[in-house]
């Protein structure tokens, strides 16, 4: 099964910290690569339209952000960046089966690599 997965929070989708699934804010499921990636592509085109700085990967892995948008942590004790990531899943991981996808990687600007130090990688 394919996923086309909206998130929102403090790290960009590629991380997949503990709990990341918590960040879902849309998905949609299809049975075909081709739907879903007929979705992502509309979908990352408005998140392009409505945040002016990305990163996308070449693994249908993208985040979108404005720099003023962020959020305080209590725990680090600083500001983190918000983000919206948009994720084109294979049974919940980066496709990776799909031998001829187009290229995604793009990119507007230096991500400010900033994220909470409490959150633990996923093994």
């Amino acid at each position: 099964m394919y996923r086309v997965v909206e998130m929102r929070g403090d790290n960009e989708p590629w991380w997949f910290f503990e709990d990341w699934r918590k960040d879902i804010v849309a998905k949609f499921e299809f049975d075909d690569f081709y739907e879903a990636l007929k979705v992502y592509k509309q979908e990352w085109q408005r998140l392009a339209r409505a945040y002016p700085e990305f990163r996308s990967q070449e693994d249908f892995l993208a985040a979108f952000w404005t720099k003023s948008d962020t959020r305080w942590c209590l725990e680090c004790d600083e500001n983190l960046q918000q983000y919206h990531g948009l994720m084109l899943l294979e049974d919940w991981h980066p496709v990776e089966t799909f031998e001829y996808r187009p290229s995604y990687a793009k990119a507007t600007g230096f991500l400010p690599h900033q994220f909470c130090r409490f959150k633990g990688l996923v093994d």
